[in-house]
């Protein structure tokens, strides 16, 4: 059991355990050139072996967030049995590590709202099939 901290110290509980994250938007270009443009770029460069469309496009990417030269991704698989599970986020934190400018990365899976089709750009989705 959470206890309360004394009041008037500033650390009041809220009540609230869980923050809520803007989910980034799937295919979401940011401005040619920029550190996050060349982030992007690099992810777009990494595929699930089963799917012949990028992470990006697929909406894999849930957050991310450059400060710096520091860059934090949040991602998620189409499953949690997804056969690259153990590879996927090493490769694409690798992919980003190597841009310009970048100095650090870490890349997280999160399973949390989970991955729907809903989360592809229309044109990932042409080009599966998926109407």
């Amino acid at each position: 059991m959470m206890e309360e901290p004394e009041t008037g110290t500033g650390d009041e509980y809220s009540g609230e355990d869980v923050v809520e994250k803007e989910i980034r938007p799937a295919g979401l270009q940011a401005d040619e050139g920029t550190l996050e443009d060349q982030v992007v770029k690099a992810m777009e460069t990494c595929f699930d072996p089963e799917i012949p469309v990028n992470i990006y496009e697929l909406g894999l990417v849930y957050r991310l967030e450059i400060v710096g030269s520091k860059v934090d991704v949040d991602m998620t698989l189409t499953s949690p049995a997804c056969p690259v599970a153990g590879t996927l986020p090493g490769e694409l934190e690798q992919k980003i590590a190597g841009v310009v400018g970048v100095e650090q990365c870490t890349v997280g899976v999160v399973w949390d709202p989970p991955w729907t089709k809903d989360r592809m750009t229309e044109g990932a989705r042409l080009q599966l099939g998926m109407f």
